[in-house]
């Protein structure tokens, strides 16, 4: 007999993401609510996130301003401040000095997927995978994406670090943000 638990939590969490709050209660949220010529691209609504000021510190150091600034389109998982303050200690200064910049590169473009992944069509790939998708980064890595059972999404790195979705479908205007409260790690 065929499971339909898949297909339940997929369109639970469609539906979820569907009824959005009719009060944007973060930056990056009262961007979404902005008319298209409006929006901002990903990188000027990081900046207006004050919970993604170490994520704009890093994308600066690493000089990826301008990649994200580009056409895309892009999918970024977006870890807060707090997903950074789960790093061991030391690891964030670290990765921010100019000698480290093509770890902090590899870092950053482990959390950047090519193309429009909004959290419908993860939700549709979780499904015709059985449970899992398989995203590829920008950096060469996968990321395996799964349902939490709650309508969410967790995302699983290369060295079995999880992630989970905190916010989904922050539209800019090249690509969609989704932010996450950790920070994955490729190998």
């Amino acid at each position: 007999m065929k499971s339909t638990l898949p297909f339940a939590l997929a369109s639970a969490l469609a539906l979820s993401l569907c009824v959005a709050p009719a009060v944007a209660t973060t930056p990056m949220e009262a961007s979404n609510h902005a008319t298209h010529a409006q929006q901002k691209d990903i990188v000027a609504a990081a900046v207006a996130a004050p919970s993604l000021s170490t994520l704009v510190t890093a994308v600066k150091a690493a000089d990826l301003v301008g990649t994200l600034q580009g056409a895309g389109p892009f999918t970024v998982f977006a870890p807060t401040n707090e997903a950074f303050g789960k790093l061991p200690a030391g690891t964030v200064d670290a990765l921010l000095k100019p000698e480290a910049k093509a770890a902090l590169t590899g870092v950053l473009t482990y959390h950047v997927v090519a193309g429009n992944v909004d959290a419908a069509t993860l939700a549709k790939q979780i499904q015709a995978g059985g449970g899992t998708a398989t995203l590829t980064t920008v950096q060469g890595g996968t990321l395996t994406a799964k349902a939490d059972g709650m309508g969410g999404i967790v995302l699983t790195d290369a060295k079995g670090g999880t992630a989970k979705v905190v916010a989904a479908d922050m539209r800019q205007s090249n690509g969609v943000v989704h932010v996450i409260d950790s920070v994955l790690m490729p190998q």
